[in-house]
């Protein structure tokens, strides 16, 4: 406690080195966690009927665009919510936010299992209940998705932030990773799909108790670097005014929200656009699995490679071209029958480079922003990403068109046909292209963040042990 005070009384006199430095609190670790659970959870609630849509309309008797809208509901819902995370995360602190998230997606996950429970049947309007499900995990995805950059920044000192960034963003893709393989994996024939329901119900329970009982505080009694003692320093409205009036951060939202929303139809259209040619759910799933395996292997890499080099930009704007090349590639490719190993190989070089860059991106928004407050910095972006991810998937479904004679497909709903998204990929690999040429070309930036703890005289060093202000030394604290 009376490190606390200490801290406390320094902080007011505009002191951003508190008294015995700096401090490292093992309890981050146990903070990551349970932010990386609920954020896994929510993502595979998000996506779990996406890769099996065909046997989910069949189940409950609708259509393919009413299984698409069990994903979408998530960039509608998410875009005004996301706007109130914003704010509490600024506001309220990361302990708030992340048990209300916790528990938002948990009820969201016992209203989707009352749709397949005879006693509380609806009949044909039993995916009201999938809907209310999914809307209640919609509106926390916000909560949880813009959390990272703030646990970093609290939590982590400069040469963890990028890593602890990269673990609590990749967590999400890890949880569309787990619904694209278990889902067509538990899901065989269309009586399986409560099935599925109640073993996607297991981790948000246990990151609903996880997070209710684990998360104390909202922030360590000592901050673990001079940046995270300011990071509160703009109120919210202030910070938007602020990131509006920021040129290179426009550019970063624009390039960066484009890409998620892209990433995003292409996780939640994968199988469709695949099975007209006649590649299984399961080959969907595993290109899928790939995708978001490789693309976790490229962000845990480039996340060690930026704390070392601090290369934000550098890093960023060779994974967006390359991101481009592979999306150009899986485009023409799967328009082909039998090339499985080919886009198997495609799948795994786009979410390499195209997963990678999304943490680093989100801690480049901090750098160029700062000393905005990062939940506003990167919830702008994700606000941006879902509006976007709106309009491209309404988009690509629009481009699609019914197919009379398709010997060769694997889709095996009968309403509404099978559609031909030809021009659909080839719009995705168009956009994609030009998002990345307008960020190589328009994003230049200082990094704000470093510069304002290196000209600060208190540091840290680069241990998990240690810690120092120049001429204390004390163990990492519990």
């Amino acid at each position: 406690m009376d490190v606390e005070v200490a801290a406390r009384q320094a902080e007011e006199k505009g002191d951003p080195c508190p008294p015995g430095g700096f401090q490292l609190y093992k309890r981050r670790w146990l903070v990551l966690a349970v932010v990386c659970l609920l954020n896994s959870s929510n993502a595979m609630l998000w996506l779990s009927f996406a890769p099996v849509a065909d046997k989910t309309a069949e189940h409950f008797h609708i259509s393919l665009d009413m299984v698409n809208w069990l994903s979408l509901v998530y960039l509608v819902i998410s875009v005004p919510f996301g706007l109130v995370a914003i704010w509490m995360l600024d506001t309220l602190g990361l302990k708030c936010v992340v048990i209300l998230c916790a528990w938002l997606n948990m009820v969201g996950s016992i209203v989707r299992e009352l749709s397949v429970i005879s006693v509380l049947s609806l009949g044909s309007l039993n995916v009201v209940y999938l809907l209310v499900g999914q809307c209640l995990c919609a509106v926390a995805q916000p909560l949880i998705v813009f959390a990272p950059t703030k646990l970093a920044a609290l939590w982590f000192p400069d040469h963890q932030r990028a890593t602890a960034n990269m673990i609590a963003s990749m967590s999400n893709p890890l949880g569309l990773l787990i619904a694209n393989i278990l889902s067509p994996a538990l899901v065989h024939e269309e009586k399986d799909v409560p099935l599925m329901l109640g073993v996607y119900m297991g981790p948000a329970i246990l990151a609903c108790v996880l997070a209710t009982v684990g998360i104390r505080k909202k922030e360590p009694p000592t901050p673990p670097s001079a940046s995270a003692s300011q990071s509160n320093s703009q109120s919210v409205f202030a910070g938007l005014k602020m990131l509006l009036r920021n040129k290179a951060y426009l550019v970063l939202m624009i390039s960066v929200g484009g890409g998620v929303a892209l990433f995003t139809c292409f996780s939640a259209l994968l199988e469709q656009m695949m099975c007209v040619v006649g590649y299984s759910n399961s080959f969907a799933g595993l290109c899928g699995a790939l995708f978001t395996v490789a693309g976790l292997l490229g962000a845990f890499l480039l996340g060690l490679y930026v704390d070392r080099t601090k290369k934000f930009i550098e890093a960023t704007k060779i994974g967006f071209c390359l991101s481009a090349l592979a999306s150009i590639a899986f485009a023409v490719m799967s328009r082909f029958r039998n090339q499985t190993y080919t886009l198997a190989v495609i799948s795994s070089i786009f979410g390499f480079f195209g997963f990678a860059t999304y943490p680093v991106s989100m801690e480049l928004a901090v750098e160029c922003s700062y000393p905005v407050g990062e939940g506003t910095s990167s919830g702008l972006i994700f606000v941006v990403s879902q509006i976007l991810g709106v309009i491209f998937m309404v988009l690509f479904q629009s481009l699609a068109v019914e197919m009379k004679n398709t010997p060769y497909s694997t889709c095996t709903v009968a309403q509404g046909g099978t559609l031909d998204w030809s021009t659909s990929s080839l719009v995705f690999a168009g956009i994609c292209s030009l998002l990345a040429c307008f960020y190589v070309v328009a994003f230049h930036t200082s990094y704000r963040r470093i510069y304002a703890e290196t000209s600060n005289a208190c540091s840290i060093n680069k241990t998990d042990d240690y810690i120092t202000d120049g001429t204390q030394k004390g163990k990492d604290t519990d």
